[in-house]
């Protein structure tokens, strides 16, 4: 067995979280958390290992104590944590964030109640599209985890937990020797098994660069990205958003002369008309989150998922 500690720039709050199901796997339970750690398979390099991660609860001065079953070697141990910090987030400074947002007046009430929060990703960007994906135009989430979990199970490595089989995400080699119709039959569409073939395909063959996409300018993120066969600019706009990243871009999105996805989303939610606000005014409008819009937004994502559930509980 393997230990180590990885730290987390603070403030950070990962228990908040646990409220927010679309960051959890098919194969999570938030309930059980908290107390049995966050266990998922995490790529170090060629091999795929189990990690448990357990959240110190210390907003100020936060940790991830992480293990493994496995012994692993210091430079393992490194990949893995590469994996870590983006699925935590424990490199997102937030703090001149909260400075920036407090006469904010869509962002300064949130403040109280989500103080702490980072968002979570996945390992690597090729996880978070083929999840995207996967469960893009499914609205009954558990049904489209499952089919993610499906995909990972057939083409990822299977690793063994307490007894259990916990698939990997497969890798874009192992990707490439599946075929449309046999992802057809785990749930997702003919189309949705292609684009994920393809994209295997391009990232082999090098015409798409992961790593570059993972740190390069958001416009050049968001441009580059959309013309991905299956991705479109929707997706692209939220795969920006799981980038190890505090910045993010919201480009026009207009179809008919109606603004669509989150640029519209936002404008809104400050009161004012999507279809004719003017980009000067738009940009006056996130004034406040500038350097910092992917960790603005996910505030605003995560109020929304915590008021839907109060209405539910309600209701």
């Amino acid at each position: 067995m393997s230990s180590w500690t990885l730290p987390s720039t603070p403030p950070h709050d990962w228990f908040l979280c646990l409220d927010i199901e679309q960051y959890f796997d098919h194969e999570h339970d938030p309930e059980t958390v908290f107390e049995d750690g966050f266990t998922r398979p995490i790529p170090a390099g060629d091999r795929d290992i189990i990690v448990t991660a357990f959240f110190n609860g210390d907003v100020e001065n936060p940790e991830f104590h992480c293990q493994s079953p496995e012994s692993l070697s210091k430079q393992e141990i490194e990949l893995a944590n590469k994996s870590l910090a983006r699925i935590f987030g424990t490199g997102l400074d937030l703090r001149p964030l909260y400075d920036r947002i407090e006469d904010d007046p869509v962002l300064s009430p949130k403040l109280t109640d989500l103080y702490g929060l980072k968002r979570m990703a996945r390992a690597n960007l090729f996880e978070d599209a083929v999840n995207r994906i996967i469960e893009m135009r499914l609205s009954h989430k558990p049904t489209a985890k499952r089919m993610v979990h499906d995909v990972r199970e057939k083409y990822g490595t299977t690793l063994v937990h307490n007894g259990k089989n916990i698939p990997a995400w497969p890798r874009p080699h192992q990707l490439v020797k599946a075929d449309p119709m046999s992802i057809r039959k785990l749930g997702p569409t003919k189309r949705k098994g292609e684009f994920i073939i393809g994209m295997a395909e391009d990232i082999l063959s090098g015409e798409i660069d992961l790593d570059y996409l993972e740190e390069c300018d958001p416009r050049q993120f968001y441009e580059t990205i959309k013309e991905v066969r299956g991705i479109g600019p929707t997706s692209a706009q939220q795969l920006m958003l799981f980038r190890n990243r505090t910045d993010a871009a919201f480009p026009s999105n207009k179809k008919s002369g109606e603004e669509k996805g989150l640029r519209k989303w936002i404008i809104l939610s400050y009161g004012g008309d999507p279809d004719s606000v003017t980009e000067e005014e738009f940009q006056q409008m996130i004034a406040h989150w500038q350097g910092y819009e992917a960790a603005a937004l996910e505030f605003m994502f995560a109020d929304w998922v915590l008021s839907e559930k109060e209405k539910q509980q309600k209701s």
